[in-house]
């Protein structure tokens, strides 16, 4: 299992304690940290001297990201199966096992646990995930209060990389997160990559993580949004086929228009941004990822054309598997992005 750290001790220990609760099954932690200055990494290392299971730490001179870390931490365990856990999540007790059972079926190389808001466990973060046509996605079920409707094992387009499990085999296939994302949408290129590959996703219910929201850079932090449209675009210009491509600028301009309205309405993503000064750097934020993401279109297409390596779906076939798991606009305009 691997948790990728940055100046969260705090945080980090609260996820490493939450694994001394039982799993149901082995397992050996390895903690990177990305260079933190709060003593994370020695934290780790003491921690590791009287920890109920195995931990290791990789220590980064830098922040390498969250792309870069997990994929030290995949290449650093030894088995069949890797999980993943933020930081700032928590993992409850018989994880690991509920996340172990997805794999009795050979189809399926990754599994999505039911994510929980750590303030308010009533609340589901992300039981999986749903994608608007623009390459933007959002976690399914976000903001809803957990009445048993997500109780059911079911097949996800991919799992959110805050608490998730991968097949091994699966990775060495396919190749790891894509270090060019560096951070959030991350787990999307890898989910939709893998399904494209062929590859199922299974969401399994019994599986309870809980998440602090916007614990990464903060849910008003520009960076944050740069972040999060240069890599919606990076996605689409990677993965998406060739019909729904061609039309992003018109999904995007109309999700543009929605937010606006949904914004005037104080709802969705801009409604954070509650100042006129601060809504600019929200717009200047966005324009600075399309300006990222252009510099960066030429090498997403070389690795578009190295897909044929490993692609199982067709482009139509993709094509529907994004329309079957597909957000609808109105859902998307008025929800917000939840790190």
């Amino acid at each position: 299992m691997v948790v990728v750290n940055w100046n969260r001790r705090g945080l980090l220990a609260a996820c490493l304690e939450s694994l001394e609760q039982p799993q149901g099954t082995a397992f050996e932690a390895i903690v990177v940290d990305n260079g933190s200055a709060d003593g994370s990494a020695e934290f780790v290392e003491r921690y590791a001297q009287s920890s109920p299971y195995p931990v290791r730490v990789i220590r980064n001179c830098e922040n390498r990201g969250f792309c870069a870390a997990n994929n030290q931490g995949i290449a650093a365990a030894r088995g069949e199966y890797v999980a993943l856990l933020n930081n700032d999540a928590e993992a409850g007790p018989r994880w690991l096992a509920s996340l172990l059972a997805a794999f009795e079926d050979p189809a399926v190389g990754m599994a999505a646990s039911k994510v929980l808001v750590h303030e308010d466990p009533r609340i589901i973060d992300k039981v999986g995930h749903l994608i608007y046509l623009d390459g933007q996605n959002r976690g399914r079920g976000t903001g809803e209060l957990d009445r048993g409707q997500y109780d059911r094992v079911e097949e996800v387009l991919w799992p959110d990389g805050c608490a998730c499990m991968y097949r091994k085999a699966m990775l060495d296939e396919i190749g790891g997160f894509d270090e060019d994302f560096f951070a959030y949408a991350d787990d999307a290129e890898l989910g939709l990559r893998a399904r494209i590959a062929g590859w199922r996703c299974l969401y399994m219910p019994q599986a309870v993580a809980r998440h602090h929201r916007g614990a990464t850079l903060g849910r008003q932090n520009p960076a944050r949004l740069t972040l999060i449209e240069r890599n919606r675009v990076l996605l689409a210009a990677k993965l998406f086929p060739g019909s729904l491509l061609w039309r992003n600028g018109a999904y995007y301009l109309a999700r543009l228009a929605a937010g606006a309205w949904a914004a005037a309405l104080n709802r969705g993503e801009i409604s954070r941004f509650s100042t006129p000064s601060s809504k600019l750097a929200a717009a200047l934020a966005l324009l600075k990822g399309d300006w990222q993401a252009l510099k960066l279109l030429p090498r997403m297409f070389a690795k578009r054309r190295q897909l044929r390596r490993i692609r199982r779906l067709s482009a139509a076939e993709t094509k529907r598997l994004l329309l079957r798991h597909r957000i609808s606009l109105r859902e998307l305009s008025q929800s917000v992005a939840e790190p």
